[in-house]
Parts: C-alpha cells; structure tokens; sequence
C-alpha cells in the first residue's frame, strides 16, 4: 500500500517551485490560482525571494503547503492509500486526499500563519531538539518543570524529540535532559512555541475559520497529527485538526500505525527531503521514495 506524507514549516527553500511551475500546466494553474487566493503573488517571493523573504510567516506556510500540494498532483504514482502531514503538512494531506479543496486548505493555511504569528507575539517563546533520550523520559521532564510552560511537542522518530514552550521553560528542561543523558538538547531558531499550550490564542482564532470551512470525505484515511489514527469522518477531522495547534505531533507513532495498517511505500511531496529520514529511522524495512 501506497502511503503519501507531506513536510512542515522549515521545509522551505530558495526557488522552490519553480521547477514544477516551468514544467507543467496544471502546476502553472495552480500557482496562479494561489496567487489570487492569496491576494499576493507569493510565486515571485518562492522563486526569486532569499531565504529572508522565505521565513515570513506570512509566506513560509502558504509557500510549502503549495509546493507539497503541486506536487502531489504532477506526481506520477496512483492516488494514495492513506495520507499524513507532519504539523502544517496535515493541511497538504487533507488537500490531496479530497478532505479540503485547494482553496479553502489554502486560506486556513493563511489563517493560521497569521493566528500563530500573533500568539508569537505575545509571549516570547522557543521550542528545542533533544536527541538521545527515549520520548518518555523526555515527557517526564517537562512535566517536572511545573512553573513554566514547556512541553514535548514534536515525537520525530526515536531518539529525536523537540520541546517547545516559555523560553525560561525551555532552558530548564534542556539542563534537565542533558543532566538524564540526553545526547543534544539545542534551541532551534523559531519565532514561537508551536504545538504548546502556548499556541491557545492562535488555537482559539483558528477554531473559527475550521468551523466554518466544509471538510468532505476523503478518499482514503488520513493519520492526523493529535492521536496518530487514521480518520475518514469529516466531523472527526475537523476536530482533530482544531486540537493540532496545541498538541504535540505525534509523528513516531503515526508512521508506525500506517506500517501496521499496510503501508509499505512512502512517499514524500514537498521541499526537501527530511521525513523520509524520519520515516527510514521509524521502519527500516519500508520503501521511501
């Protein structure tokens, strides 16, 4: 069985998309259709912008989960069997597997930037990987930290877990984790704590704009970020999707159950490469293409 999986935020690079957009007809449409949704043309940025204009909030969401997309479509595979999207990447799964229509998974993506860049700025925040210690013990620790927001937001594969909260709470945990023998505890160079409690005021902005999109069935399960179970109910979906913001992204486990359930292929759509070293970390025996 084929599985199709799509990257999140941090995927991005210089140009990307411009190959897709000189190479096809319906990737040009597609482009251009995104452009107008938008409201700006965000293909001039993609493929002539620096990596500067790339990390716009603004810019950086719409930019991959378009690139993703686009690609999916030019592909030359039979329709997935079941999808998944790590983070921003659920939006992308849902547009490919028919759940949303490119338009409306586009707009909730430019809501969403929006919303998160807000709650950025309400409180200065960080996130952090943590290589070496089992996703438990990880857990374990930030739970200990009881007077500060920090929480394990991303399970990557194992040994690979990042943190994310108050920058206070993210620098106490990594001394904790290093102290419990944790290989790397290192800040990343984001604007905010995505997937913490954090991220409730973007949550909450956002639950609006999800209640009032129409979400269809999809043609085959998707295996969403908040509990790693693939879903085909449009009402489930939306609730789920609703939660992603302030949930940890359960990455690990998703890629397991979609091994279990018969996935033997993965196939990854969108700017760079990096779930499918996840992916072969998770389940060795498996295809990634």
């Amino acid at each position: 069985m084929k599985a199709f999986v799509f990257p999140g935020q941090g995927a991005q690079y210089e140009g990307m998309g411009k190959d897709l957009y000189e190479a096809y007809d319906e990737a040009r449409e597609l482009f251009e259709q995104a452009n107008d949704i938008l409201g700006f043309r965000i293909t001039d940025i993609m493929f002539t912008g620096t990596s500067e204009d790339l990390k716009q909030t603004r810019v950086t969401q719409p930019a991959v989960m378009i690139h993703s997309y686009v690609k999916s479509r030019v592909c030359t595979i039979e329709r997935p069997d079941m999808v998944a999207g790590h983070s921003l990447g659920e939006y992308s799964a849902l547009v490919a597997a028919g759940a949303l229509t490119f338009e409306d998974g586009l707009k909730l993506v430019a809501k969403r930037a929006e919303a998160m860049q807000k709650a950025c700025e309400l409180r200065p925040s960080t996130m952090a990987a943590v290589l070496g210690l089992e996703d438990e013990k990880v857990d374990e620790i930030c739970r200990e930290i009881a007077d500060e927001v920090v929480v394990a937001a991303n399970f990557n594969c194992p040994g690979q877990v990042v943190i994310s909260g108050s920058i206070e709470g993210v620098e106490q945990a990594c001394e904790k984790l290093k102290a419990a023998g944790a290989r790397r505890a290192l800040r990343l160079q984001v604007g905010g704590a995505f997937h913490s409690p954090l991220m409730e005021p973007a949550a909450a902005e956002l639950r609006e704009a999800i209640l009032g999109t129409e979400f269809m069935r999809p043609i085959c399960p998707i295996y969403q970020n908040v509990d790693a179970k693939p879903q085909t109910e449009p009402r489930m979906i939306r609730e789920n999707l609703i939660k992603q913001l302030t949930s940890p992204v359960r990455w690990t486990e998703t890629v397991r159950n979609m091994v279990a359930d018969g996935a033997g292929e993965f196939y990854e759509f969108g700017p760079g490469d990096v779930l499918k070293g996840l992916i072969r970390k998770i389940s060795p025996d498996v295809t990634v293409g």
